[in-house]
């Protein structure tokens, strides 16, 4: 699941569903504002996703840690 910000609106418009994606091993993030260790994923969006700035729709990005939140497995 790839979850807004609690501090800012954003970035993303809305939470949405997703799947970290094998197209590469998470890297550190090097932005300065970036929480110490923190890694970014490959996520593919099980719909396309329009960020807070409005651009998109986007299939797939990069995401920062801190946006990301495990779902649990269902039993079906």
């Amino acid at each position: 699941m790839v979850v807004r910000a609690q501090d800012w609106d954003g970035p993303w418009q809305v939470e949405f569903a997703g799947t970290v994606d094998a197209m590469g091993a998470p890297e550190p993030n090097e932005h300065a504002q970036a929480l110490d260790g923190e890694l970014l994923y490959w996520v593919s969006f099980d719909t396309p996703q329009y960020d807070s700035g409005g651009d998109g729709p986007y299939r797939k990005a990069q995401i920062w840690g801190r946006y990301l939140r495990s779902e649990p497995e269902s039993d079906v």
